[in-house]
């Protein structure tokens, strides 16, 4: 044993030759589960106690007999710790660590053991049914989720800004307006500039009337002044052009056209390769995107008298099933789309007869049909009832054949605008409850009237398109996402006005060897290199101030060229006879010979000069008569 206990010192195990101590996990378990069950049942006591005012007797014995059990179980394993104890004298533990000794837990805030009863209202349920409360009157008022806090503003022009497109996602907006223009605008890639990255005429000079995405946003509608609609890929290009009509032909259903100005269109809320416009012969058609030579359908709205009336706007249902189009004769007709002979619903007073009907919409649960009228009056109807309307609106006033109404994403909210004359007010972006049509709501917008309005469910933020060439977008930090955050977050770009200096670059591929020019190398490479070189990154030289230094006179003007010039214009000799001109040097040039004369001085013969005769005198004295005509 003594050789053991050097062989211990020596390694440095001070345990050597001991045994390890041993634990009972199910002991150690069920005192857990005994400890949890006491807690828990004085938790339940103490309530009992301030509810009632008296102790329950059965739970005060199951206390008793718990804290038994438990004492019985401690005096065990005190007994077994003080065996242990003994053996292991004054030497570490080996093994895991004791467990905690019961009741340390005790002003934990959570509490373990079986589920609160159900008719407990503590503190916590308290505050969580304060916040619910909370919560559910902000869902109750929908005016609080209208995203206004906000706003940028886009500079289409100077003139109305007569269509507005956002596509499903919401990344890019494209704005058309009387200027003949179509912007396309990029959230994602704009920044506090706000700069359209793209500006082109499609239709020449139509005014622009409509423009719409696709529900894929792969491609956009454009509807114009003219008699054919464009369809436009998402960066402009044409994908295709609906085909002009015959217009000597007199029903318009045997035309594969329309043959007068259009006032509307619209996708298919479902097909994603179907659209449809109206136009002033007195149609709607339909139309594929894969079939440009003929319409698919046509419907034809008729007065009451059967007469050909212009429907002015046209929508389609949300489930894609009907076809809705405002007429100039105040009515509103419905059809079935793939029945187009006879309407499904028809209302003959929906407006005052003569005023445009500037939009139709759909609400996101397909019952109701919302119109704005060029009578100033905003209507919602019910289709399964579409006699009279639910409600009305009046006293928005609107100056321009395409106003937009709208729904809120949460079909609470119908939104549209009014229209100002010029230096009489601001135009408003207003807001009526649905249920009861009352005002809610309303934003001053500019000092010019409010055309579009469009609320994009996904983004949750407001476009709205002015009389004055403006596209405003409204947005909440909170509520909103994406879209006019993304961009004003961004910091402008630094112009760099050194790339303008760079020579253009001529593209010969065919050129000979000795002619052709080097590879273009990048704006950075090349501004770095341009940098070495001395003549080209030379600094031009500054004006000179005083009497002139380095050569340069400053005195009259500040070049030599100038200098030099007003001296000449400073020079009063007079040069009309030249022989006086070159004589004039010649005394001072024979007595002070130095850059010539010294070379000829023993070669150079004596210059004679003429004489003046006395003929000539005589003849100068001859009367005129005498004299030679020349």
């Amino acid at each position: 044993m003594s050789g053991d206990g050097d062989m211990a010192s020596v390694m440095g195990f001070s345990g050597f030759g001991k045994k390890a101590r041993t634990f009972d996990l199910d002991a150690i378990f069920e005192q857990t589960r005994r400890t949890a069950v006491e807690r828990s049942q004085r938790v339940l006591e103490e309530r009992h106690r301030e509810n009632e005012g008296e102790t329950s007797h059965s739970v005060s014995t199951q206390k008793d007999n718990a804290a038994a059990t438990f004492r019985k179980q401690e005096s065990g394993s005190s007994s077994d710790s003080d065996s242990d104890s003994d053996s292991d004298s004054d030497s570490g533990l080996i093994g895991p660590p004791v467990p905690l000794p019961t009741g340390q837990d005790e002003d934990e805030e959570e509490l373990v053991g079986p589920p609160l009863p159900p008719g407990y209202t503590g503190s916590m349920a308290h505050s969580d049914d304060e916040d619910d409360e909370g919560g559910d009157e902000d869902e109750d008022n929908p005016v609080k989720k209208i995203p206004d806090t906000h706003e940028i503003t886009l500079q289409h022009g100077t003139k109305t800004v007569s269509a507005l497109g956002l596509d499903p996602s919401g990344a890019r907006l494209v704005t058309g307006g009387y200027d003949y223009d179509v912007r396309f605008w990029d959230f994602a890639g704009m920044d506090q500039a706000l700069q359209a990255f793209r500006s082109l005429q499609p239709c020449e000079c139509h005014q622009i009337k409509s423009l719409q995405y696709s529900i894929t946003g792969d491609v956009i509608l454009v509807v114009s002044g003219n008699a054919q609609a464009k369809v436009l890929d998402r960066d402009g290009f044409n994908v295709m052009e609906c085909v002009k009509g015959d217009q000597y032909i007199v029903d318009m259903a045997n035309t594969k056209g329309h043959t007068a100005m259009l006032n509307g269109g619209c996708w298919h809320p479902k097909m994603k390769e179907e659209f449809m416009t109206c136009s002033n012969d007195g149609t709607v058609r339909t139309w594929d995107l894969n079939s440009e030579k003929k319409h698919k359908s046509v419907f034809k709205p008729r007065s009451l008298q059967g007469k050909k009336v212009t429907p002015t706007c046209c929508t389609y249902s949300r489930d894609g099933k009907l076809v809705a189009a405002g007429c100039q004769d105040g009515t509103i007709q419905i059809w079935d789309r793939n029945l187009s002979v006879h309407t499904k619903f028809h209302c003959r007073q929906a407006h005052t007869p003569g005023s445009d009907t500037s939009c139709l919409t759909f609400s996101y649960d397909g019952t109701t049909l919302a119109s704005r009228g060029g009578d100033d009056t905003l209507k919602t109807w019910d289709i399964r009832n579409f006699k009279k309307p639910l409600n009305t609106a009046t006293g928005l006033t609107s100056y321009f054949p395409m106003t937009d109404c709208c729904f809120s994403p949460d079909d609470k909210l119908l939104v549209t605008g009014t229209s100002v004359k010029k230096n009489e007010g601001n135009g408003k972006l207003v807001f009526f409850d649905r249920a009861s049509f009352q005002r809610v709501y309303e934003i001053e917008v500019t000092n010019a009237g409010v055309v579009r309005c469009l609320w994009h469910p996904k983004l949750n933020q407001i476009m709205v398109g002015t009389g004055n060439g403006l596209a405003k977008v409204y947005y909440d930090p909170v509520k909103s996402h994406r879209g006019a955050k993304l961009c004003v977050v961004k910091s402008k770009r630094k112009e760099r006005q050194a790339e303008t200096l760079t020579q253009d670059y001529i593209i010969t591929p065919h050129a000979l060897p000795m002619f052709r020019e080097a590879r273009q190398r990048s704006t950075r490479k090349q501004l770095e290199k341009d940098r070495l070189d001395p003549m080209k990154s030379h600094k031009p030289e500054p004006p000179v101030s005083g009497p002139g230094r380095g050569g340069r006179v400053a005195a009259h003007g500040g070049t030599l060229s100038s200098f030099i010039v007003k001296n000449i214009a400073l020079d009063k000799t007079d040069d009309s006879n030249p022989r006086e001109a070159i004589l004039r040097h010649a005394k001072e040039a024979s007595e002070n010979p130095y850059w010539v004369a010294p070379a000829y001085t023993e070669t150079q013969p004596e210059p004679v000069f003429a004489e003046e005769e006395e003929e000539e005198e005589e003849a100068d004295k001859e009367p005129q008569w005498k004299k030679r005509k020349i």
